[in-house]
């Protein structure tokens, strides 16, 4: 069954105390677009994350927020920076015999001082990164992927519905086509009599008759438009993504009615052509969105 390109999933999970949050959000795109924002200790994970992504995702414009969550274990944590605290402790023995001024240096003022306390990120092995986030990534994209299976199969009963509409239309043009010849073919055949009459040439009247019936004949246009509608309906239970094939086969719908459109000569049949041209741009419409 088709799937919706666009959706949203949200993921989170927490292994020996690591825990992560993902948020998946997916837009139509012509191809698949993985970007990701993450706490810069995932930027190793990365390559996994976007496989792990895309193997789900085919298409779409994808991006992955992923946050850490607070647990008992620190992202990161305070560090002294011995050197930095040295360089001031001499700088202040410094300041005190220049100066002559009473004064002691307190554990506090240090502290206080810039650079002395740094924050650094706390080093965790890549397989229990991995172990956890993997399990968020695949909740999330469990949930994104339920989301676009509903929002696809509403899709496809609305297409399914335009493509029984499209079915009746060329019907109907079919038979309106079979008409207009014989129509013509009388108009033509007066044409004639009055032309005998006038002493006109008949070679040329029925030369008229033949160019017309070319021109106007349909028949081949009638079985590639349904033969395309056949393959629309069969891609259309297919699970893998086929939505740049279903985007071709409107394509070469809207050609073939655009052709009928430029053979028309019957008003009759030029209605049926806008409705189905009509009916086309709404399921070209209804294609853009899916996977």
């Amino acid at each position: 069954m088709i799937k919706s390109m666009t959706g949203y999933g949200r993921g989170q999970a927490e292994i020996d105390g690591l825990s992560f949050s993902v948020e998946i959000k997916a837009v139509n795109h012509r191809y698949g677009d993985v970007n990701i924002k993450s706490p810069r200790l995932l930027a190793p994970l990365e390559n996994e994350i976007k496989k792990q992504v895309s193997a789900v995702l085919k298409r779409g414009k994808i991006d992955l927020f992923i946050s850490q969550e607070h647990t008992t274990q620190l992202a990161n944590k305070p560090i002294v920076d011995r050197q930095v605290a040295k360089a001031y402790i001499e700088a202040f023995r410094d300041l005190h015999e220049v100066s002559g001024l009473p004064g002691e240096i307190s554990l506090e003022f240090l502290a206080a001082q810039k650079d002395v306390l740094v924050l650094k990120d706390v080093e965790f092995a890549r397989d229990d990164l991995w172990n956890c986030l993997s399990l968020a990534l695949k909740n999330a994209l469990n949930s994104i992927q339920e989301m676009r299976q509903k929002e696809g199969a509403a899709t496809q009963v609305d297409i399914e519905n335009r493509l029984n509409l499209l079915s009746g239309s060329i019907e109907l043009i079919e038979q309106s086509a079979a008409l207009v010849p014989m129509e013509w073919q009388q108009k033509l055949r007066d044409r004639l009599a009055r032309l005998q009459e006038n002493g006109g040439d008949p070679q040329r009247v029925a030369q008229e008759i033949a160019i017309f019936a070319d021109r106007c004949d349909i028949s081949e246009e009638i079985i590639r438009f349904n033969s395309h509608l056949s393959q629309f309906s069969d891609l259309l239970q297919q699970q893998d993504p086929v939505g740049r094939q279903l985007d071709f086969l409107v394509q070469e719908l809207n050609r073939e009615a655009n052709t009928i459109g430029s053979k028309s000569n019957d008003a009759t049949l030029t209605r049926h052509v806008v409705k189905l041209k009509s009916e086309l741009e709404k399921i070209r419409e209804q294609v853009q969105n899916i996977e």
